[in-house]
């Protein structure tokens, strides 16, 4: 497997849901849960009822503010008994990317019930003229040495979840702010170009991502510093360098070389008409 492919691999490591148990509200499936969380919530069956297709929440929760106290009760429990890290930040619970909100959660509960998540990736390109030092260059961040996740490692100039209550946009330039210090009028002239979707088990649940990139052309004279904590500082590298960081090295964040693939295959850097840019582009929406 291929320096490329791999880092698809790495983010498509489930080859079947068997063996987990899926999760519902109402008709709708959720989630997958782990056997082991599944059988924490059978000691607390007047909030999660079991039959034969899996765990549902009651139909007496008739309203989303009903079953999030249910859910935000579980996953305070859930917390101290060590499946999962609370985060203090709710997320949308749907059963498919635009479907209605069901419910909310915290943010560090999604991946213990294997819900979908949705997330931004912000490329912040710079295109100077071809030649010595020219060509396509990108800003990246160096991720806090304290982060939870991915401690260290390069990530784009912004990237995050999506909240509670936010769509792509809206979450983009709340991020790009907070990250980089990109002021809402330049975030807002991002373009959409494509959805990125992986389906990861780790530790403690599932991560069933989807990932909303964007490309920014950002002016010669900017400049992205950090607002928080979250980045230790920024770098501006030409596009060869990166694609050889990523084929070659695991210095990016899990997701961020799926981001980056994408990328390159539309920036020709990796030709998408080759069998090679053909199954990483297919592999890019194996969440789907």
């Amino acid at each position: 497997m291929n320096g490329f492919a791999r880092h698809i691999a790495a983010c498509n490591n489930l080859p079947s849901p068997a063996g987990l148990v899926p999760f519902r509200i109402g008709a709708e499936q959720v989630g997958w849960l782990e056997p082991d969380l599944a059988r924490w919530l059978a000691f607390h069956p007047r909030d999660f009822h079991f039959d034969g297709q899996g765990v549902a929440l009651p139909a007496r929760l008739r309203g989303a503010a009903a079953r999030e106290a249910v859910l935000a009760d579980a996953a305070r429990g859930l917390a101290r008994d060590g499946y999962l890290r609370l985060r203090g930040e709710p997320f949308d619970v749907r059963a498919t990317p635009e479907g209605p909100v069901l419910a909310r959660l915290d943010r560090g509960a999604i991946p213990a019930f294997g819900i979908l998540a949705q997330g931004v990736h912000l490329n912040g390109l710079v295109r100077r003229p071809e030649g010595p030092g020219g060509g396509l260059h990108l800003w990246l961040g160096k991720r806090s040495a304290t982060k939870a996740v991915a401690p260290g490692q390069w990530d784009n100039i912004v990237a995050g979840g999506t909240p509670a209550g936010l769509d792509a946009m809206a979450t983009l330039v709340k991020e790009a702010e907070e990250e980089a210090g990109l002021p809402r009028d330049l975030a807002l002239r991002a373009r959409p170009v494509s959805r990125i979707s992986y389906i990861m088990k780790q530790e403690h649940g599932l991560r069933r991502d989807i990932l909303h990139a964007f490309d920014l052309e950002l002016p010669e004279d900017f400049r992205p510093a950090p607002h928080d904590d979250e980045v230790e500082h920024f770098e501006l590298w030409p596009a060869r360098r990166v694609l050889e960081a990523v084929r070659d090295t695991d210095d990016f964040k899990f997701n961020v070389n799926l981001v980056l693939i994408d990328l390159f295959l539309r920036e020709g850097l990796i030709d998408p008409r080759g069998e090679e840019g053909r199954r990483l582009a297919a592999g890019l929406r194996a969440g789907d």
